[in-house]
């Protein structure tokens, strides 16, 4: 069985290929009466799509979606709501020439070896043009969070590429749009600009580091053990396309520390609980503590390049692969909003689970500070 569809109660089902007609998701459980136009949507989209600047896939796709059901005179009504978004840029033609070849890095051969077939246009569903259906989907989510918890934020940044790091000493989150790396690093992103120019020249491509963080949202959400939230979001994180590693505060460099260093101090607030540090992510046995939380993860480079590598056909026999065609140098770039739209998603559908169980969105064990 393949599995298409995530979450608990907001469950998105995307569907759709690289280079068939259309792709699109169904939403359903979304909230009734919130208000939802395609044009919301559009904004989320429109950062994703490609051919946007020289570092990304030169195919030209206006990503516009469309709102078919769910929705009546601007709100959603409770039922599913089905965007689809029309593939208007295709050139299947420039895969002709892998049809019987399986591209080194790449799903070519577990899809064969799974289905005992595959679409070799552009990678078929294992394209990461499925991520455009998520990110509609995302928007949705991000919606119904506004309206549930206008304070929450979620932002998403590049914070290396290949082995460049960006210097947290100049850290601004006021360059995360000004540059196509979406990095919070002025200088990082013009010396990026050089060394990817050169990467794709030489046919060649790179992984990069994705760094989500959310603010804003309540304690409480999430489960012990089968629902914890870093757990679903994990999950989400590692559904994207080339994604091989993800880690949430600490994370692996959790392992090269004390329990002294590792465990975020608590003080009493005016408003309840502060941390003094954030090693946790912002999560705690699953459930989150009403910190930022901070979560990586690792893209790999991408897999269909230009440089010959040395592979198999279906019959078993050698061959030497060159994937033509439009592809992402550093496909770490295009992953920043569809990380952002995961994260919405997976947030949402634990306000929704965390009200189900308590009847309220705001945490019951409220801890009250020490009287005079």
């Amino acid at each position: 069985m393949s599995y298409n569809t995530f979450g608990h109660l907001f469950r998105v089902t995307t569907w759709g290929e690289s280079h068939g007609p259309a792709l699109g998701a169904t939403v359903d459980g979304c909230p009734p009466g919130v208000a939802l136009e395609a044009t919301m949507l559009q904004h989320w989209l429109d950062r994703r799509k490609p051919g946007q600047s020289r570092h990304t896939t030169q195919r030209r796709e206006p990503d516009e979606v469309e709102i078919l059901s769910g929705v009546f005179e601007g709100h959603t009504t409770g039922t599913p709501i089905q965007l689809m978004i029309r593939n208007l840029d295709q050139r299947s033609k420039d895969y002709g020439n892998i049809a019987d070849t399986f591209r080194p890095g790449h799903a070519d051969i577990t899809y064969f070896q799974k289905y005992g077939l595959r679409d070799p246009r552009g990678g078929g569903r294992s394209s990461a043009r499925e991520t455009a259906a998520r990110v509609a989907a995302g928007g949705v989510a991000r919606e119904v969070l506004k309206a549930l918890v206008p304070g929450l934020r979620i932002t998403g940044y590049m914070v290396q590429m290949g082995p460049h790091h960006i210097d947290r000493a100049r850290f601004d989150s006021a360059e995360i749009d000004r540059n196509p790396f979406w990095v919070p690093d002025a200088q990082a992103a013009q010396d990026w600009a050089g060394e990817l120019d050169r990467i794709r020249k030489e046919g060649n491509s790179v992984g990069a580091m994705i760094e989500v963080t959310a603010s804003g949202v309540p304690a409480g959400l999430g489960a012990p053990i089968y629902a914890k939230l870093d757990t679903d979001l994990a999950a989400a994180m590692m559904s994207i396309n080339a994604v091989k590693g993800v880690e949430i505060g600490a994370g692996m460099d959790a392992a090269a520390l004390t329990g002294v260093e590792n465990a975020d101090e608590i003080d009493m607030g005016p408003d309840g609980p502060v941390y003094r540090s954030n090693k946790a992510g912002g999560i705690l046995g699953g459930i989150s503590t009403g910190q930022q939380i901070v979560l990586r993860f690792a893209v790999k480079p991408t897999s269909s390049i230009h440089t010959p590598r040395a592979s198999i056909l279906r019959d078993g026999s050698p061959a030497e692969v060159v994937t033509k065609g439009r592809h992402d140098p550093c496909v770490g770039i295009r992953a920043v909003p569809v990380a952002e739209a995961m994260m919405a998603c997976v947030l949402l559908d634990h306000l929704l689970l965390h009200r189900g169980q308590t009847g309220a969105l705001g945490p019951l064990g409220q801890i009250a500070a020490p009287g005079p």
